[in-house]
């Protein structure tokens, strides 16, 4: 336990393991919360019983695999970071379901947030691997990450159902859910911007004193 915890606090407190922790413990979250709000957008918007709904969770995980594969062809490791941008993009997308109500276009969208989404976290978790292995052994890494990635989806899964209890419309919990990811995915954008700030600022005085 103590072991587990001081992984946690290394990772946590490192600058770029933060940060790609931070970014993958979003995606499983969201990941989650998002099959919730499929299933519900598939019977409300398309029209499509619940046994039909399902088969729109398999379009959304090919688009995950497209961006996926995508990710690991183009972007190298020490670009890991200039993907981010793209999970507020995938956020802002997602409230477009709103306005969805064709089959065809709704699979097509469906694809293209879950091509935004693995295009995103492919490299995010290679650099959370990489960190995890520079500061610790890989076991302590994968079990820190396990933990705050089923964390997260237990948080999101339990705000979708306070959501449905205080009966929210489906339209304002899509377009909630959709800024929440954006918002949040900026604010950990805004975090590494701070840390390369500190960053620089403590090379700048090192090489000042010398």
């Amino acid at each position: 336990m103590c072991d587990f915890i001081q992984s946690s606090k290394t990772l946590w407190k490192d600058k770029l393991g933060q940060i790609s922790l931070s970014v993958t413990t979003l995606f499983w979250g969201a990941g989650a919360g998002l099959q919730l709000i499929v299933l519900k957008w598939a019977q409300v918007n398309l029209g499509l019983p619940l046994n039909i709904s399902t088969y729109l969770l398999g379009v959304f995980a090919i688009g995950i695999a497209i961006g996926a594969i995508s990710a690991a062809r183009f972007i190298p490791l020490k670009k890991s970071l200039s993907v981010m941008p793209l999970g507020v993009l995938m956020g802002l997308v997602v409230a477009i379901m709103i306005f969805v109500t064709d089959l065809y276009l709704g699979c097509a969208l469906l694809i293209v947030i879950g091509g935004l989404a693995g295009f995103f976290v492919v490299p995010m978790n290679a650099l959370l691997q990489h960190r995890g292995h520079v500061l610790m052994s890989a076991g302590h890494s994968i079990a820190v990450q396990n933990f705050n990635e089923n964390l997260s989806i237990l948080v999101i899964a339990g705000l979708y159902a306070s959501m449905e209890y205080f009966q929210l419309n489906l339209m304002a919990i899509i377009v909630i859910f959709g800024l929440f990811v954006a918002s949040t995915m900026y604010a950990v954008m805004l975090k590494h911007r701070a840390n390369q700030r500190e960053f620089d600022s403590v090379a700048l005085i090192g090489e000042a004193r010398h």
